[in-house]
């Protein structure tokens, strides 16, 4: 029997070849344009013993970080398994990001290498001059790549720079507690943050995913969500990796393909996060969105307004959950808790709701949501290189989530918003899920994101309720009828004050949108933005 620890993501893989190393534990779907990407565990393996040897050939020292710039791709698990091998970290972006924030983040993560699929070599390449501690960039060759790789300057490809015959490389990482990767935060209210994620906190949170979820043994988990995203990277890989359940994945979420994904693959159950939710269920209904194999949807944002329309509509159950990259989780299981919660905390974790002057709220008033481990010991989150926001985010040994939540009198926790991110107007907080129920269903709109901007009245806290959208039919597309629809379905105090028109909704790599790139685009294309006409 190994006495390799399972708590090291190389070590886990090795593990796994001793016992099942035919599992196909891993597909990346084809999309039907290409062959789907199979690996088994000795697949996992060996593969990441060539690009190991690599890494260590192109001068990458255990500790130093190198940056994954692609989407979904069999050689994206292959990295993660080279850089435990090597005792390297692995720094995930998400490859549309360009300009001033690719070259923050890659700067600002110290990264010495890049592994770029070929589509995002262009962005790359405009900001490569800046990066002063960069030295290499491999680029992967795909079917999405619209120039060759000899279009640019000193990119080494990936498929020649691996050595043919698999090297007998030992486990460089030995120490559990030691950095795995850098995963950013999302950046929607500011520069991104490089939470340092220990093998040890990868490895033995996707190890309890399972029993946390309810996924029975023989489950095959989908998503389409980035692994740039702790979502994705745990919830279905890293699960899927510690207990040999056969995991799907997307290389980009898809809508439109959802379901049929989940026959194909006969998926049990895939992971949505709240703008997905209301993009599904604004689809048009089709006569077999009930007939697929999944049993329950691990959801982490589910609006309270669709949530019962949704279940029944697809024949599906809801797990709900709530939790960031640097900690912090609650559930709330089939069958229990009303609809709407994010659930209670897991067993090992306690939680406090304070108010703005640190005091503890009582239950049913809103405040910000902590949490501690149960035993009592501090709660550490580190930001590579910015000690006062790791200060500030555990703050008294406590983890600050930055949401405002309550506890109804079961102990319930319902999430009410982002903390000063909540849409105020009129004195009253306006939850967005019920306006964007409306407007989805409207079978006019393919997606829409309700969110606020400054008030015109220029009362201090106050904003104006503002929905982008993305009509179907964007010529023949009438805004009035939306407002129509608004006022005819909502409570006044619901009905929006501005229409904004947009190609799409940008949005992170989590698919949650971006609301100060929209707030950005409402200053700045007045055109594109309505109001009712009386």
């Amino acid at each position: 029997m190994s006495t390799r620890p399972d708590t090291i993501l190389a070590a886990l893989i090795a593990n796994r070849v001793d016992t099942m190393p035919d599992r196909d534990v891993l597909t990346i779907e084809g999309a039907g344009v290409r062959p789907d990407e199979v690996r088994t565990y000795r697949q996992l393996w060996d593969n990441g013993q060539r690009l190991a040897q690599v890494l260590i050939d192109r001068g990458l020292r255990p500790g130093e970080h190198f940056a994954l710039l692609m989407a979904n791709h069999a050689e994206f698990i292959e990295a993660m398994v080279a850089a435990s091998i090597s005792g390297t970290v692995f720094v995930p972006i998400d490859p549309r990001t360009k300009g001033d924030k690719l070259a923050y983040m890659l700067d600002n993560a110290q990264c010495r290498g890049v592994i770029a699929a070929d589509y995002a070599l262009g962005n790359l390449a405009a900001v490569r001059g800046t990066l002063t501690q960069l030295s290499w960039v491999i680029g992967l060759e795909t079917d999405k790549g619209a120039r060759p790789l000899s279009d640019f300057a000193d990119v080494l490809s990936y498929r020649a720079s691996r050595p043919e015959h698999v090297p007998e490389l030992p486990i460089l990482t030995r120490d559990p507690d030691s950095p795995m990767q850098l995963i950013f935060t999302s950046g929607t209210t500011g520069d991104p943050k490089g939470i340092v994620m220990t093998h040890l906190r990868y490895c033995s949170t996707s190890a309890v995913v399972p029993a946390m979820f309810g996924y029975a043994a023989d489950e095959r988990p989908y998503s389409g969500l980035s692994l740039t995203h702790a979502n994705a990277q745990v919830i279905t890989l890293g699960a899927s990796l510690a207990t040999g359940m056969r995991a799907v994945l997307s290389r980009r979420f898809t809508k439109s393909r959802l379901w049929d994904i989940t026959r194909k693959y006969q998926c049990t159950t895939f992971t949505l996060l709240g703008g997905m939710t209301t993009a599904i269920y604004s689809e048009p209904a089709r006569p077999d969105d009930s007939d697929n194999p999944v049993r329950f949807v691990v959801s982490a944002g589910m609006p309270a307004a669709i949530w019962a329309d949704f279940e029944q509509r697809f024949d599906v159950r809801i797990v709900e959950f709530y939790g960031a990259a640097e900690g912090g989780l609650t559930v709330k299981h089939v069958g229990v808790g009303p609809v709407g919660s994010i659930g209670k905390p897991v067993p090992t974790l306690k939680h406090r709701i304070i108010d703005d002057d640190g005091r503890d709220c009582a239950r049913g008033v809103p405040g910000e949501l902590l949490f501690r481990p149960a035993d009592g010991s501090p709660f550490k989150v580190e930001y590579f290189g910015n000690p006062d926001a790791s200060a500030k985010k555990s703050k008294d040994g406590w983890l600050h989530m930055g949401d405002v939540v309550r506890e109804d009198e079961n102990g319930w926790l319902f999430f009410e918003y982002r903390k000063g991110g909540g849409i105020r107007h009129n004195g009253e907080f306006i939850n967005p899920a019920p306006i964007e129920k409306v407007i989805a269903e409207s079978g006019v709109i393919e997606d829409v994101y309700v969110y606020g901007v400054a008030a015109s009245s220029g009362a201090p806290g106050e904003k104006d309720v503002v929905a982008a959208v993305v009509p179907k039919r964007a010529a023949d597309f009438d805004p009035q009828q939306v407002f129509r629809l608004c006022r005819a379905k909502l409570e006044a105090s619901s009905v929006i004050s501005f229409l904004q028109v947009v190609p799409e909704i940008p949005k992170t790599a989590s698919e949650k949108p971006l609301e100060r790139h929209l707030v950005e685009m409402f200053g700045q294309r007045r055109d594109s933005v309505f109001t009712e006409i009386p």
